[in-house]
């Protein structure tokens, strides 16, 4: 998985009925657009996230 700063992370939910989670990342601690991912959810929380396989990197301005 490779990211950069303004991509947006999508975490789909895991069972039915579990809201899919979507945040931007805001720094890439990893080497060359690897995890970990410093994010912000629109909420305004921050936090260190490593991406399992049930997340997608969403291209900056790809809305």
């Amino acid at each position: 998985m490779m990211a950069n700063v303004g991509d947006r992370l999508h975490v789909h939910g895991h069972v039915v009925g579990q809201a899919d989670h979507r945040c931007e990342i805001i720094e890439v601690r990893g080497h060359d657009g690897s995890p970990p991912y410093m994010v912000r959810f629109a909420d305004g929380h921050e936090s260190l996230m490593y991406p399992g396989p049930d997340a997608v990197v969403e291209p900056a301005g790809s809305d």
